[in-house]
C-alpha cells in the first residue's frame, strides 16, 4: 500500500462529508478541493546582489521539499535599476502529495511558532475562492537553520481552490485546519 498524506486522507474521509452537509452538494465532484499551493518570495535587493536569489531559491526548496525557480522581471524600470529578464524573486508551485504535506507542516509546526499568534486573517480571499497569506519570517519553518540565514525575509503563500465563492473556500480551508481569527 502506498503512502497517503494525513490531510489528504482527512479530506477524503471527513471534509467532503462535512462540506456536502453544509452546502448541500449532491455529487462528490461538486465539493471544492485544494488544487495547488504557490509559495513565492520577492527579492528586490537582488538587483544589486545576485547571490540573494540563490539563497531565496535554496530556502524555498528546503521549506517545500520541491525545487524552486527564480522569477524574472517582465519589463525595465529605470527608477529601480531593473532590466527585463533579471531575476527578482523565487517561487514554488506544489500539487498533490507535496501540497498536502506542506499544508500539514504549515498548520502543525510553522504557524504555531509565530510570535503572539492569534490566527490568520480571513481578509486574504480574492473573490474567486483563492486565499493568500503573508508570512513575515522564514525562520518559523523548522527546516531553516537560523544560524545559516543571512537576512530575515517573508514570503507569500497562495492557496488555489476549486471553490466558486470565498465562503466555500473559507469553509474548505477551515475544515483542513487553517486557524482563522475569530
Amino acid at each position: 500500500m502506498s503512502y497517503i498524506p494525513r490531510l489528504k486522507q482527512e479530506y477524503k474521509e471527513r471534509v467532503i462529508k462535512a462540506l456536502s452537509e453544509e452546502y448541500g452538494y449532491k455529487n462528490v465532484m461538486q465539493v471544492p478541493k485544494l488544487q495547488k499551493i504557490v509559495v513565492s518570495r520577492g527579492v528586490g535587493a537582488a538587483v544589486a546582489d545576485k547571490k540573494l536569489i540563490d539563497h531565496a531559491v535554496d530556502e524555498l526548496t528546503m521549506i517545500t521539499g520541491q525545487k524552486a525557480i527564480a522569477t524574472m522581471s517582465k519589463k525595465d524600470v529605470a527608477a529601480f535599476k531593473l532590466r527585463k529578464g533579471m531575476p527578482i524573486g523565487a517561487k514554488v508551485t506544489l500539487r498533490g502529495e507535496r501540497m498536502y504535506e506542506f499544508l500539514d507542516r504549515l498548520i502543525t509546526t510553522a504557524l504555531p511558532r509565530v510570535r503572539d499568534f492569534q490566527g490568520v486573517r480571513a481578509t486574504g480571499f480574492d473573490g474567486r475562492g483563492n486565499y493568500s497569506l503573508g508570512v513575515t519570517e522564514q525562520i518559523i519553518f523548522p527546516e531553516i537553520n537560523i544560524d545559516k540565514i543571512n537576512r530575515i525575509n517573508g514570503m507569500d503563500i497562495t492557496f488555489v481552490t476549486s471553490a466558486d465563492t470565498d465562503k466555500e473556500a473559507k469553509s474548505l480551508l477551515t475544515e483542513l485546519g487553517i486557524p482563522f481569527k475569530k
